[in-house]
């Protein structure tokens, strides 16, 4: 009868000492992406928008702040798609490249050298604290020199701060 007795005391001993804590915290962000100079496509041939300079565009500059090196690394997407367009009957081809414009501290000078390139991804490990200007160069032609229909063409570059 004591083993009995002494057994529901410790049964209950421990049924009224349960009891769940919640621990809750923010995590703030450490890998700050800002559009500085917004894109545009120049239309130096019929059949060819650009954003170089020298076919009358304006490169898209993608900023990068990092306050804590070697956390991240920058993921960027040329495009490859329009986002809007005329009515198209015909494939479109798309390249493009993405590079360092500027940077805020010359430890960051191997970011080209060391970048990743796959489809039209190019990823960039920030080993260094500072500030990261990115240049994205894209071209569509369309069709076999096929001249584009008039109108308002609209394509995004994709840029993500991914944590390592």
């Amino acid at each position: 009868m004591k083993i009995i007795f002494s057994l529901l005391a410790t049964i209950v001993a421990f049924s009224a000492t349960a009891n769940e804590t919640p621990i809750e915290g923010t995590v703030e962000a450490k890998c700050v992406i800002t559009t500085d100079t917004t894109g545009v496509y120049g239309n130096p041939v019929p059949y060819k928008l650009s954003n170089a300079a020298t076919d009358g565009g304006v490169l898209p500059i993608i900023r990068y702040d990092v306050i804590s090196a070697n956390y991240y690394k920058a993921s960027i997407d040329y495009p490859i798609e329009f986002t809007s367009a005329p009515t198209l009957t015909d494939t479109v081809t798309w390249t493009g490249d993405v590079s360092v414009a500027d940077t805020s501290d010359t430890g960051m000078s191997g970011y080209d050298t060391n970048k990743v390139e796959f489809n039209n991804t190019t990823e960039f490990e920030l080993t260094v604290a500072g500030s990261t200007w990115f240049k994205v160069d894209s071209t569509a032609e369309y069709g076999y020199q096929k001249a584009f229909p008039a109108g308002t063409y609209s394509a995004v570059v994709s840029a993500e701060c991914v944590a390592l």
